[in-house]
Formats: structure tokens, sequence, C-alpha cells
């Protein structure tokens, strides 16, 4: 038997305009299924460039941490440095590279074993704890620098005033903090809705239900089972052309349009694909999509207003620091900024 359904029509644009069922109420991730979510993607992404996506790689940022370590190096000789919320280790690279054999004594800090254990790996040389970032094993004034990137303000204002506790008497913080009024926010909440769409479709459910009748078919059964598999999945096809058509073909890192092309290539050339190995994809798909919507709902909300961002600022002050930095990083020529900037000294 040839291809199946050759002209399939749920691959074209006819069917955009398909009714869609209503929308089920968005549910958030608990606590437990966001860490597992965190660690589960540090676990399979080791390499420098892991955490490029919602602009953490921005030319802007890379500038700010390079003049920010420049200081450091005028101003510490030995600096013991601590950086919270680590992640793949993008604050530790920007000062390697910057205070060169001027190596400081470097703490990473992490809730997530996977991510200490990466970054162990590419910098030996540095000290690695999994905690609690509101409830940090150090005594006070253990350090001179304290530092975060889109990290600290996930366990709350409690994890700042940790994290000002550490600093010793002269010792600075500096903190890049998601901005409710951001780009990097906005891209979140688009990426966690289409998400969500695409689980409320069932696209996968139902195009596992598809290729599994649609193999057996292949193979000589009855094609009654994959004709009306193929027939719920239309509606799923016409959600995810409907949130691309909203948010371009790149939201969620490519992840729609990625899943959208590739079920209707492999349905194009199903003889040639092993069952197992399609099936398993998408199962294995459908669990990642689960911890993606976890980390974008915990960046989403860890994202601070401009009320909030005035709390913090006056908390820092009122444990004596002075303000050094408090302000919206901004892109030239772009409306949106970045993050917040906030830089103290003890």
């Amino acid at each position: 038997m040839g291809v199946l359904l050759s002209n399939y029509d749920c691959y074209t644009s006819t069917l955009s305009h398909a009714n869609n069922s209503k929308r089920m109420n968005k549910q958030n991730p608990d606590n437990s299924q966001v860490a597992s979510s965190w660690n589960s993607y540090w676990h399979g992404t080791g390499d420098v460039g892991a955490y490029s996506s919602g602009g953490v790689n921005h030319p802007v940022i890379l500038a700010f941490w390079k003049d920010f370590f420049q200081s450091v190096k005028q101003d510490y000789a030995q600096p013991r440095v601590i950086d919270i919320a680590s992640g793949n280790g993008a604050v530790v690279e920007h000062a390697m590279a910057a205070l060169g054999n001027q190596y400081p004594d470097f703490t990473c800090l992490d809730v997530s074993e996977a991510a200490i254990a990466n970054i162990r790996g590419r910098f030996p040389q540095v000290n690695g704890i999994v905690t609690d970032a509101r409830s940090i094993p150090y005594d006070q004034g253990s350090f001179d620098i304290a530092t975060s990137q889109f990290g600290v303000e996930y366990a709350g204002v409690e994890a700042i005033n940790e994290t000002a506790r550490l600093l010793a008497v002269g010792g600075r913080l500096a903190f890049l903090l998601h901005n409710q009024a951001g780009s990097i926010h906005q891209e979140c909440l688009e990426s966690l809705d289409a998400v969500v769409c695409l689980k409320e479709s069932r696209f996968i459910p139902y195009a596992i239900e598809m290729f599994d009748a649609g193999f057996k078919a292949v193979r000589g059964a009855d094609r009654t089972a994959y004709e009306l598999a193929a027939k719920n999945l239309a509606p799923a096809i016409s959600a995810l052309e409907a949130v691309m058509k909203k948010y371009g073909q790149h939201v969620a890192g490519d992840t729609i349009s990625r899943l959208y092309n590739d079920v209707g290539q492999i349905h194009e050339r199903i003889q040639h694909y092993d069952p197992s190995e399609i099936l398993g994809w998408l199962n294995e798909m459908d669990g990642e999509l689960n911890a993606y919507a976890g980390r974008m709902s915990s960046m989403s909300k860890s994202a601070i207003d401009s009320a909030s961002f005035k709390q913090i600022r006056e908390g820092l002050r009122n444990r004596g620091l002075t303000i050094d930095r408090a302000e919206p990083l901004v892109i030239p020529n772009q409306e949106l900024p970045l993050a917040w900037v906030l830089i103290a000294t003890n």
C-alpha cells in the first residue's frame, strides 16, 4: 500500500477555519512540578549555550556583566563571590572572562542538582551547593560579591534578603531580575499560552492515535480506524495553525512549528518509519511539553512589577545597603526592557 491519504488535507490551510474546542481552565503546575521541570532541563543542557532562550544571551546582558566584573576586578583583590540560582553557570563564565587570572573564590548555588553538576563539570575550581536560596548555609558576611541572573526572584523576597545577609561590609550585590513589563516576560507568557493551547487541542494524543492506526493500515489492516483518527486530528491541527498565526512561527522556541511540520512530514512518508520510534518520540514530546509549561509558568510568576521592585529597593536600604543602580535594563531603539538591574553596596 502506498502513502496513506497522500492528499491528506489536514495539513492545508483549508482547515484553519475548523471549529476550535472550548478552552479549558489553565492550571499552573505546583512547586514540586516546577522544580522537577527545571532539574530535568538542566540535566539535559550542560553546554555553555544551553539556556539561550528568552534573551539571556543578549549583547546588552553580556555587556552588563562584563562592566560589572571589570569594576569588581578594580575594587577587590581576591573577591569571594556567590552566584544565586546559577542555572547553567552563565554568570560564572562572565566572571572568569573578566577577571582572567585573578580567579575569585566562587560559589554557585542552585536548587537543581543537575545544574550544579553541570557547572562543576565545566568549572572544577568552583564550589557548588544544592540548596534553597531562602536559607543559605553560610555565615553573615561570608562573601564580597553576590550575583544572580534571572534566578533569585524565583524564591521571592526572602531569597533577596538572605543574599544581602551574606554580604561582608563593603560587599556588593548585582541582580538581573525578571521585569513584568519586559520582553522576556512577554515571551514567557506567549510561550506558555501556546503550549497550553497545544495541550488542550490534544494534538499529540490524536497524532499518536493516527500514527498507530496508520502504521497498521500500511501493513494491511482495515483503514477505517486510521481515517477516523485522521479526522479527529484535524481540529487540533487547526488549533496549532491558529497559535502560529497569533504568535508567529517561532513561539515557544519553535516547538509548535517543529512539531506541526514534523508530524506532517512523517505522515507523508509513513511507510519509511519505524512505528516504535515515532510513537516513542511523540510520547516523549508530551512529557517534555509538560515540563516546558512548568518552566514558562515559573518564569512568568517570578516577574517583578514596578511596585514590588520599589519594595525590594526599600528593603535593602532598611538593611543598611546603598542602592547604586536600580532601573530597567533597556535595549537601544526597543520599547520593552529586558530586565530590572539592581546593584547595591553593603
